[in-house]
């Protein structure tokens, strides 16, 4: 048990200190690798963030209401996900993320209609997201039957690296 504790606070701080890592870089949309090009968010109507924020989406507000308690439910899903992990109880995990966080989830979060007000780097990083806890779901079916946690904490580590560079470079209106 001590040891699967240890192992979710190395996830998690692999998944915040990404920042100034390379290979976290080369997903997010608002902190380039070293050296590499700059390129700011863009919006769909062309626009670019300002150097020191974030890039404000529009939403109408009915769906921008909907889509902000779709995010805190993602982060109520992070913290049971984790309470399951420190219980090693895998199953349980799995089935928090891939029906709230996975694939599965995009028709209850109305993916359909919030990617209309998206631009393209945000609606990657969700499709990341979602695709990555879909991933950690697998992994952690392999963990229930390995014991090897360390593959599905990668996998999840992942995951939140999406989130992460989604609100490191957009904010909705």
């Amino acid at each position: 048990m001590k040891a699967a504790n240890a192992l979710i606070a190395a996830a998690l701080g692999i998944a915040t200190a990404g920042f100034g890592n390379a290979a976290f870089a080369q997903h997010s949309h608002s902190a380039p690798a070293a050296g590499a090009a700059q390129h700011a968010p863009v919006s769909h109507d062309g626009h670019a963030a300002p150097p020191e924020g974030r890039l404000l989406v529009k939403f109408p507000d009915s769906l921008r209401a909907r889509t902000m308690a779709n995010m805190r439910d993602h982060l109520r899903s992070l913290a049971q996900i984790q309470d399951a992990l420190a219980r090693e109880s895998f199953d349980e995990a799995g089935k928090i993320a891939e029906e709230r966080l996975g694939m599965t989830s995009l028709i209850a979060h109305e993916a359909h209609e919030v990617a209309k007000y998206m631009p393209q780097g945000m609606q990657d990083a969700g499709t990341a997201m979602h695709r990555g806890a879909s991933q950690f779901a697998i992994a952690l079916q392999k963990t229930a039957v390995t014991g090897d946690l360390k593959p599905s904490l990668a996998a999840l580590a992942r995951t939140t690296q999406a989130c992460v560079a989604c609100h490191a470079g957009y904010r909705l209106q």
